[in-house]
């Protein structure tokens, strides 16, 4: 049925749209109505463009018919994270220090976007400035997960992952500075990936912290992944750490592990250190049921030792706050955003700067700012942050000589499913260890991916199963990924289909009382 091709994958749609059994526009009010009658329970949108998205599918349309030679995915709605900027579009951060904010340029990624034809449905919330893992620290409200309307999606990326989970978008663009890809992706079943660090372009990314953030997909399957992973990367001269390589054949990676998936050869490595201790029972028991998938499918699998990624959690938390400190000077009112005047006192640049702050960050932030500013303070530059560096590089050694040993390292994504909301707001300490076994790979640069490992059988929320490659490995990462995800179709326990695949208006209004 035609009201039912919002179930189908991006890649289906595309063929689809190529055989001339569906047109661009009808797709994207297909999503437009959706986001209308469902997204007021989930708020996995903060602003959804309908006009831009229907001007861009309407000109798809029209050069299909008039013969042109169209990208593959051309006509294929998609959906971005509010902290990429769009000309003309808000780009909010889920702060309201940017609030009503258009930006007058667009993102690399966004316009490696709209080369490819595909219509821009939306921005989706986060947590602020990407600080967070439940997406409850956006300033416009928190975005609900589709299994589970009382649990948090993930973060920061929650909106993103939300959306595609709840079949609002096909698939969506997000940004990873410690997880907040992967680890929504592993809370909503989705596919969450993070390319290797300068493999996609981060012109036009809001930084958060530029020496981890990369922007990467969120789907519903490695297949569609591996497409809109190709779609944005390439080298970008705008950015200086963007990698002046050839983007691989990443698609074709994965269709040849699906056509014989039962022949690899693959080495993995299961790492001693995020696969045992602290992690929930059903996660844990999927994972170990994820692992002797591949073993019977002919990998070898064997226990490697990261010693450093003790202490990679703590590192990540004082390296990232300092280039948030940084990154977020600019937020002070005088340039672009929000300006508000001190209530009492003399009105100077600096009083209003410090009133604009007060005003426009939230709590998570401005903790971070404090940590960050402390961290590269005199006197604790090289006992903190300068120590923390040095743990970063133990990492990547660690990781380094893992390699040498296998071809893809193995691990739960997250230690627990979604949890409820309000479980973690007021302990930082336990909402940042949610990314606990996501951060070596920001560290280290390196491609990693979460792919959807079942549900845990106390509690039927979806577990996420992350395999994570060299640098430049990409291709070997969505290789492997694949074949993850071609087990455990097969297995006893295949991931079940997100509730929200069921929801019309009424059937989401009932979910949501």
């Amino acid at each position: 049925m035609t009201s039912e091709l919002y179930l189908q994958s991006a890649t289906e749609l595309a063929e689809k749209l190529r055989a001339g059994e569906t047109t661009s526009e009808e797709l994207v009010k297909i999503f437009l109505e959706r986001i209308k009658n469902l997204d007021g329970t989930i708020h996995a949108f903060l602003f959804v463009d309908e006009a831009g998205a229907l001007e861009t599918a309407r000109q798809v349309d029209a050069d299909r018919a008039a013969g042109k030679e169209l990208p593959p995915y051309a006509g294929v709605p998609i959906a971005i994270k509010d902290n990429l900027v769009t000309r003309g579009r808000p780009t909010t951060c889920g702060s309201k220090i940017l609030e009503g904010w258009l930006p007058p340029y667009d993102a690399t990624v966004v316009l490696k976007l709209r080369e490819a034809g595909l219509p821009v449905l939306g921005k989706t919330n986060m947590d602020e400035f990407a600080m967070g893992s439940s997406t409850e620290h956006s300033a416009y409200g928190l975005t609900r997960n589709p299994w589970d309307l009382e649990r948090i999606p993930g973060g920061s990326g929650g909106g993103s992952a939300a959306a595609v989970a709840a079949y609002l978008a096909p698939w969506a663009l997000g940004s990873d500075t410690g997880g907040s890809i992967r680890q929504p992706g592993a809370v909503t079943g989705t596919v969450g990936a993070k390319p290797t660090y300068g493999a996609v372009s981060r012109y036009g990314l809001v930084a958060m912290a530029s020496s981890l953030d990369q922007i990467g997909p969120v789907t519903r399957c490695v297949s569609d992944a591996a497409a809109l992973h190709t779609i944005i990367a390439g080298h970008d001269p705008l950015d200086a750490t963007s990698l002046d390589e050839p983007v691989p054949d990443l698609s074709t990676a994965v269709t040849e592990v699906v056509a014989n998936p039962n022949t690899t050869k693959l080495r993995v490595g299961v790492v001693k250190q995020i696969s045992g201790e602290g992690f929930q029972a059903g996660v844990r028991q999927r994972f170990d049921e994820a692992v002797e998938r591949l073993r019977a499918a002919g990998a070898s699998i064997v226990e490697v030792d990261c010693p450093s990624f003790e202490y990679s959690l703590a590192a990540y938390y004082l390296i990232m706050p300092a280039e948030v400190s940084s990154n977020l000077a600019r937020f002070d009112g005088v340039r672009y955003g929000l300006r508000v005047l001190p209530e009492s006192g003399p009105v100077t640049a600096e009083t209003m700067m410090a009133a604009t702050r007060e005003a426009g960050f939230g709590p998570e932030v401005k903790r971070r700012i404090i940590l960050g500013t402390h961290v590269l303070s005199a006197g604790y530059f090289d006992a903190y942050y300068g120590s923390a560096q040095k743990v970063r590089t133990l990492v990547q050694r660690d990781l380094a000589a893992a390699f040498e040993q296998c071809d893809v390292l193995i691990s739960p994504t997250a230690p627990t499913t979604a949890f409820k909301f309000g479980d973690k707001l007021d302990d930082p300490m336990a909402m940042y260890l949610n990314d606990v076994a996501t951060i070596p790979a920001n560290m280290a640069g390196i491609p990693a991916i979460s792919v959807p490992g079942g549900v845990a059988p106390e509690d039927g929320l979806p577990v996420g199963i992350q395999i994570l490659a060299p640098a430049r490995g990409d291709k070997t990462m969505y290789a492997a990924a694949a074949l993850v995800e071609a087990q455990l179709a097969t297995s006893d326990t295949p991931m079940p289909p997100c509730p929200a695949a069921r929801w019309t208006t009424t059937a989401g209004k009932e979910a949501a009382k």
